[in-house]
């Protein structure tokens, strides 16, 4: 009996959109009808997770930062895992000596040094997707975020170290220099302290050891008194990994990266396919016995 499901967004629940597909939405539907949590998993704030869900009228808790944040249906913050002022200096001077363009993410907002570096960024992560970039619509996707608040352009980061009851979450880290990024990856898994992750080919998301999104994903099973054996996960990239080794049911998406698909047991469609809600719904039937 599968009790919780936990998806990842990007590449997993989302389209190319940044939309959650009619399908998926059912499919999460069915589940919370009969009885099962379904949380969202990313490495998103919650501020940006929260806006492709909020037009669906979905309610569900959220795994954020790949697990140093989360929060229940209500959004209230149950948890959250800091990085340290040592670990921050340990992972600011490698991507530093290296010349690797990072954002900060903080219990506040994300930060950034360079708005023309973050468009750069997401040009080659549509490229890196094989789609063709809208220059336009990113722009206006970053200034809306300026807008909002969430992105806040800063001279230095150094002042956001020091500020009282700021927790510093996250480094999103991105280079188009991949021999760069794997260099600095390597550096920075020799700190046993460190989570090492990525959500595309070209970036390091770096995060606090006890923030992964398999010790978020036990953490809301113990609290529910489900068995990770009455679990089910879905993700594209190896920031997935960690909870489809713990979840009892473990699906990769079609698109998803190699090692992701061998952490997984099963493959479903793509996420242009609705391969999140065509999971969903094959498990619902073979393993719940519903007619769904």
């Amino acid at each position: 009996m599968i009790k919780l499901i936990a998806t990842d967004m990007d590449g997993t629940l989302l389209n190319a959109a940044h939309e959650i597909s009619e399908e998926n939405i059912a499919a999460i539907k069915a589940a919370q009808h009969n009885g099962v949590t379904v949380a969202i998993a990313t490495g998103r704030a919650f501020y940006e997770a929260n806006t492709p869900v909020k037009p669906t009228g979905l309610v569900v808790p959220y795994i954020c930062l790949n697990g140093a944040e989360v929060r229940d249906e209500a959004f209230n913050i149950m948890h959250t895992s800091s990085l340290s002022r040592s670990q921050i200096s340990n992972i600011t001077a490698i991507l530093d000596r290296y010349d690797i363009f990072y954002q900060v993410y903080t219990n506040f907002g994300i930060y950034t040094e360079d708005v023309d570096k973050d468009l750069q960024i997401y040009i080659d992560i549509a490229d890196k997707a094989g789609n063709v970039p809208d220059v336009d619509k990113i722009k206006a996707g970053i200034q809306k975020r300026i807008d909002q608040g969430t992105l806040k352009q800063v001279d230095r980061y150094d002042a956001i170290y020091e500020r009282d009851g700021e927790l510093v979450l996250k480094f999103l880290a991105y280079a188009a220099d991949l021999d760069k990024i794997d260099r600095a990856k390597a550096e920075l898994a020799q700190y046993e302290s460190l989570a090492i992750s990525a959500s595309s080919r070209g970036n390091i998301e770096i995060t606090h050891n006890d923030a992964q999104k398999g010790i978020a994903l036990q953490a809301i099973a113990d609290q529910l008194h489900i068995s990770m054996d009455e679990t089910m996960a879905l993700g594209d990239n190896l920031n997935d990994i960690s909870m489809l080794e713990r979840a009892g049911y473990s699906v990769a998406m079609a698109n998803g990266a190699p090692e992701t698909k061998a952490a997984a047991k099963y493959i479903t469609e793509s996420n242009e396919e609705s391969g999140v809600g065509k999971a969903i719904f094959k498990y619902l039937r073979e393993v719940n016995g519903l007619d769904v």
